[in-house]
């Protein structure tokens, strides 16, 4: 009895979390790239929730809900990490003295770190072919936490 593609073991399809995060890391190799992406992309997020949540504090509610919800789509495990950040974040806002500013100060700081990261790297940041890296950087680096540890994601 001859056996027919149908019939034998169909290759594990590759999640979108895998190859987003995969994409990604093409141009995130470089040690000192990526250190500086351990330092910056956290707060990058805070600082974009902490401007937003200046602007209006819904902003910042629905772009969460809008990040998280893409989370969601991509990895439990991730949107839960992910949601605990984010009302971390929201929480220091109410501590944090002149969040805006403080906020705004960090997010330059951290973008001209971000782009001598990847001059280091010889790459441009992947957000510039695609924007929805914006939110795949911080996967990026919890993929790898996860990894590390041995936990499923």
């Amino acid at each position: 009895m001859n056996a027919t593609a149908a019939d034998l073991p169909q290759p594990r399809e590759r999640r979108r979390i895998d190859v987003l995060v995969g994409q990604y890391a093409e141009s995130h190799r470089h040690p000192t790239n990526v250190a500086v992406h351990w330092v910056c992309v956290p707060i990058i997020v805070w600082c974009t929730l902490a401007l937003m949540f200046v602007v209006h504090p819904w902003l910042c509610y629905a772009f969460a809900a809008i990040s998280l919800a893409y989370y969601l789509r991509l990895s439990v495990p991730m949107a839960v990490v992910m949601a605990g950040f984010t009302a971390a974040s929201v929480a220091s806002f109410f501590v944090v003295p002149h969040v805006g500013w403080v906020a705004l100060a960090a997010f330059v700081v951290t973008w001209i770190a971000q782009f001598i990261g990847h001059e280091i790297e010889g790459k441009k940041p992947s957000f510039l072919e695609d924007l929805q890296f914006l939110l795949v950087g911080p996967l990026f680096l919890l993929v790898k936490a996860f990894r590390k540890a041995g936990l499923p994601y």
